[in-house]
């Protein structure tokens, strides 16, 4: 009897536990990673994006994969810390961005600095395999590998 084409083969699954595993110790650190800066993992996430660049609500609930309404709260105890602020979107005057303070990226950074999962076993990659690695996650979630401005 011929295997079901759509039953993994062992390699796949191995792989899947192993993306399982890396994906979970992610958040593990960094939610640990956010409680050391008194952030909720939620509000380390927004933070995150919007020093990267100010981002409509809408989008970040979006990217967030969550409701506007929880984004807003989020937003309004960034902004009540001074991590955050709301401005006109200077396209489009009618839509309010969410932007980070200078506070807000200098925290963002070092939030990056606090998460060693991301740095210590990537550092033990060449540049080569860095690039390879993020080529091929990039093309499992359908994204161009050249992607830019978004890592």
């Amino acid at each position: 009897m011929a295997a079901d084409s759509r039953t993994p083969d062992a390699l796949t699954i191995e792989v899947a536990e192993l993306i399982g595993t890396v994906v979970a110790r992610y958040h593990q650190e960094y939610e640990l990673a956010a409680a050391a800066h008194a952030l909720t993992g939620a509000q380390a996430r927004v933070l995150t994006l919007l020093a990267r660049r100010p981002t409509p609500m809408r989008q970040l609930a979006r990217h967030l994969k969550c409701e506007p309404s929880n984004v807003t709260g989020i937003v309004d105890r960034l902004e009540s810390r001074g991590l955050a602020e709301r401005r006109p979107d200077p396209a489009d005057r009618r839509v309010k961005v969410a932007a980070a303070t200078d506070e807000g990226r200098a925290t963002a950074a070092r939030l990056r600095g606090h998460l060693d999962f991301a740095g210590e076993p990537l550092q033990g990659l060449t540049p080569a395999e860095r690039t390879l690695l993020r080529d091929l996650l990039r093309r499992m979630l359908g994204e161009s590998p050249d992607a830019a401005g978004d890592g």
